[in-house]
C-alpha cells in the first residue's frame, strides 16, 4: 500500500501535461450523474479553462485523484454566493462569466474524486487542502463547496436538512464527506435543494439503472441521495439532487486542514 505522504499533489496549472489525464481515475460516481445537462456540457472543460483552481494527485506516473473548482461572480444582479441550484448554477456561472469577462468574486469547489484503490487513506484531506490553497492564491477569502454527502444515498427518504443534523458523539457530522470538510475547517451553511438535475424518458432511466420504472411516484435508485420521481403518463422521470453548502474561511487565522 502506497504511503499517502509519498504522493505528489499540485495545482493542475503547474502540471499542464496532466490535464488530458485527470479522467483516467477508477471512480464510483452513480451511473446517472453524467446525464446532468449542465455537467455533461461543461464539466470536462473545467480543467482546461480553470487549471489554476484545480488540483491533481499522482503516484509516480499514475493519476490517482483530481480536485476541480471554478471562480464566478456572486455579485451580479440576481446572484448570490450559495444559490439553491448549487453545483449546476455555479458551474454555469463560471463559464458565462469567463465569456463575458466578469471579474470573479467567489470560488467554488465542484468535486474531489479519488481513485478507488486509494480511498480511505486520507487523500481527500490533501486534495481539499490543495483546492483551498489554490483559491487563496487567487485572492479569495472563502472557498465554497456544494458538497454531495457520500452516505446520504443510504437514507434517501430522509430530508437533507434532517440528515446534516445527524452528529456523532464528538459533535462531528455522521456523514464521512461532510466530516472531512468540517475537520478541515469548513462550516455547514445551508442546503442547496436543487443542486443537480437529471431528467429523461423512462427508457433512458431503465437503461441507466436496470430498474423497471413502471410505476408512478418515488423510485429509490442506487447511489441517488433522494428518490427519483417517475411519471408514467408523461413517460419521464426526474432526479433533483440536494447538496450541502459548506464555507471554508481562507483568511489568516481561519481554520486550516
Amino acid at each position: 500500500m502506497t504511503d499517502i505522504s509519498a504522493l505528489t499533489i499540485t495545482s493542475l496549472a503547474d502540471r499542464p501535461s496532466l490535464i488530458s489525464r485527470v479522467y483516467e481515475i477508477n471512480e464510483t460516481w452513480p451511473v446517472f450523474t453524467p446525464h446532468d445537462l449542465v455537467g455533461s456540457g461543461l464539466l470536462s472543460r473545467v480543467v482546461e479553462e480553470f487549471p489554476q483552481y484545480c488540483a491533481v494527485a499522482t503516484d509516480g506516473d499514475r493519476v490517482v485523484a483530481r480536485g476541480l473548482a471554478v471562480p464566478f461572480n456572486a455579485e451580479a444582479d440576481g446572484r448570490e454566493e450559495m444559490p439553491d441550484q448549487g453545483w449546476d448554477r455555479v458551474l454555469s456561472w463560471a463559464f458565462r462569466d469567463r465569456h463575458r469577462e466578469l471579474p470573479p468574486t467567489a470560488a467554488s469547489a465542484l468535486e474531489i474524486t479519488v481513485d478507488t484503490e486509494y480511498l480511505g487513506r486520507g487523500l481527500s484531506y490533501g486534495m481539499l487542502r490543495a483546492l483551498r490553497e489554490a483559491a487563496g492564491r487567487h485572492g479569495h477569502s472563502v472557498l465554497l463547496a456544494p458538497v454531495r454527502p457520500t452516505a446520504k444515498h443510504l437514507a434517501p427518504r430522509v430530508s437533507m436538512a434532517e440528515y446534516i443534523g445527524r452528529r456523532r458523539e464528538d459533535g462531528l457530522p455522521q456523514d464521512p464527506w461532510l466530516r472531512v470538510h468540517v475537520k478541515a475547517g469548513g462550516v455547514i451553511a445551508k442546503v442547496a435543494p436543487a443542486s443537480m438535475t437529471v431528467s429523461g424518458g423512462l427508457a433512458q432511466w431503465r437503461a441507466w439503472t436496470g430498474l423497471p420504472f413502471d410505476r408512478d411516484g418515488a423510485v429509490e435508485v442506487p447511489g441517488a441521495l433522494v428518490p427519483v420521481h417517475c411519471d408514467t403518463a408523461f413517460d419521464r422521470a426526474v432526479y433533483v439532487e440536494p447538496n450541502v453548502w459548506v464555507r471554508h474561511d481562507l483568511r489568516p487565522g481561519g481554520a486550516q486542514a
